[in-house]
């Protein structure tokens, strides 16, 4: 240990010297003004990308439940024209009827478990609600 290093840990008026001796009050709370400004608007840009992207995924989990809706139409559609078909006639056009129907309904089923599987994914703004936590222990810290 150095002889300057070795009087600043042992000496207390040394001890309590503040940090910016030379920073006054008003420079000191200028300054942390501008590094809270600047974080506001780092948060602020970050929420803007995050909901951009969770907007995106919401959306293509949105088109494969729309998807998965028509399908269901389509089945009801198919279903109920074999129904009248077999009431109607013999059985194998009907039941050509409802074998495409079952099929609808099987892509149907498909996409919505991958939209349901999609929307599942979509976190609202896991960054920016990380480094809002952050930001909270580093103004805490500040206070100390």
């Amino acid at each position: 240990m150095t002889d300057v290093s070795r009087r600043a840990v042992t000496d207390p008026a040394t001890a309590t010297e503040p940090k910016r001796a030379e920073s006054s009050l008003g420079e000191l709370f200028s300054e942390m003004t501008a590094e809270l400004s600047g974080l506001f608007r780092k948060e602020i840009e970050l929420a803007k990308v995050e909901t951009r992207e969770e907007v995106q995924r919401s959306v293509k989990a949105i088109a494969a439940m729309v998807a998965a809706g028509i399908g269901a139409l389509l089945f009801l559609w198919f279903a109920s024209v074999a129904l009248a078909e077999l009431l109607d006639q013999g059985i194998n056009r009907a039941l050509a009827f409802l074998i495409v129907a079952v099929l609808w309904a099987a892509i149907a089923g498909v996409l919505f478990v991958a939209g349901r599987s999609r929307l599942r994914r979509v976190q609202p703004l896991p960054e920016t609600t990380a480094t809002l936590k952050e930001d909270v222990q580093w103004a805490k810290t500040l206070r100390h």
